[in-house]
């Protein structure tokens, strides 16, 4: 009877911009390994999820056998040595006898029905997964412990369930079972999974895990949009906010300041810094198209009291890798020269801001 398949693969934490595609790929492969072996029924379909510490495919309408199938298989010529013809019928596996002659544009030939008997899903599953898994691009698998198990990341853990039933199997050194690791703090512990179709709901309660890459992403800039309010623009882009997402599995936005003097220098920088050194996202003021002294980040952890949380990510802490200078007329005039010299790279803001690291360290610092 149909049921609901789930395959879980819980590793330690994968490179985050990667995370989406590597999930994307992963159950796509699974899809079609099982169609290929025709363990698909009518209407079947496949949702992906993705944590840092997991990757994940559910499967709906999947059979527990594959069904019986028969094909025609065309032969030699009926003018053919009898030991050419029992070669053929024995490829086919069937008598001699059982072979009849079907005629064709070049002739009369020899033909067989080939039967073959359907397979057990708890067979073939974890050569699938496995094989799903070793097709994914990763430019360099590493091996851990004592086995001879390839992959981006060591694999700690592997659910693989039918309905509410544990398809046996091992896959990268991994043993199936029905348990699964929900938040590394936040969860108390491994989390018994009693049927495929309860994986989503059961982690978000229990495991604190929202395990859907693309409602995890939503929700986290639904939360930023928020707390940007009405007068302030998210500056982001789409790479930003997968990677931001493939490092949470608890969401939790928060808000931080920085001294107004950090204005001083040039926007183009700041935003580099914040995007790709801290993983924040700036905020620009609507009317003014400006870059305001404040920023967002989300957090793994949610917490009864952020002040600490928000206070790591403070100016005492790592709020802002670049600095203007003292705010003295030497310091102003240091501030100044470096903004020259950006922009004369003004066409190359990439560049300009790792000049601004380099050359302009001291004058900046």
């Amino acid at each position: 009877m149909p049921a609901t398949l789930l395959v879980e693969l819980l590793t330690e934490e994968l490179p985050p911009k990667a995370l989406k595609e590597l999930s994307e790929v992963f159950a796509a492969k699974l899809r079609a390994g099982l169609q290929k072996e025709r363990f698909l029924a009518d209407g079947s379909t496949v949702s992906t999820f993705a944590t840092p510490r997991r990757l994940a495919a559910l499967i709906t309408n999947v059979e527990e056998r594959s069904p019986d199938s028969e094909r025609e298989v065309q032969g030699p010529a009926v003018s053919a040595p009898a030991q050419a013809v029992a070669g053929f019928a024995k490829k086919s596996g069937v008598a001699v006898e059982a072979l009849r002659k079907q005629q064709t544009p070049k002739g009369e030939i020899y033909a067989a029905t080939v039967k073959t008997a359907g397979s057990a899903l708890d067979v073939e599953l974890a050569g699938l997964a496995e094989a799903a898994l070793k097709s994914l691009p990763i430019p360099k698998a590493m091996r851990w412990g004592s086995g001879t198990a390839q992959f981006v990341r060591p694999v700690h853990g592997l659910v693989m369930l039918h309905g509410s039933r544990i398809i046996p199997g091992s896959v990268l050194g991994a043993a199936s079972s029905n348990r699964s690791l929900g938040h590394r703090f936040l969860s108390a512990g491994p989390i018994t999974l009693d049927h495929a179709d309860q994986y989503e709901r059961v982690m978000a309660g229990k495991g604190s895990v929202i395990v859907s890459f693309a409602a995890r992403r939503a929700g986290i800039i639904k939360a930023l949009e928020q707390a940007a309010g009405k007068d302030a623009e998210l500056v982001g882009s789409d790479a930003l906010f997968d990677e931001i997402t493939a490092l949470v599995e608890h969401p939790q936005v928060y808000a931080g300041e920085f001294n107004k003097d950090f204005l001083a220098v040039p926007q183009e920088c700041l935003v580099l810094s914040m995007q790709q050194h801290q993983k924040y996202v700036p905020l620009r003021d609507k009317a003014k198209g400006k870059l305001l002294p404040r920023f967002l980040f989300v957090s793994n952890m949610s917490a009864g009291d952020p002040a600490q949380i928000i206070r790591g990510n403070a100016a005492g802490g790592r709020e802002i890798l670049l600095r203007p200078g003292p705010q003295d007329a030497a310091g102003s005039a240091r501030a100044a020269a470096c903004q020259r010299r950006l922009s004369q790279q003004a066409r190359q803001p990439a560049r300009a801001c790792r000049a601004h690291s380099t050359a302009c360290r001291k004058d900046c610092a």
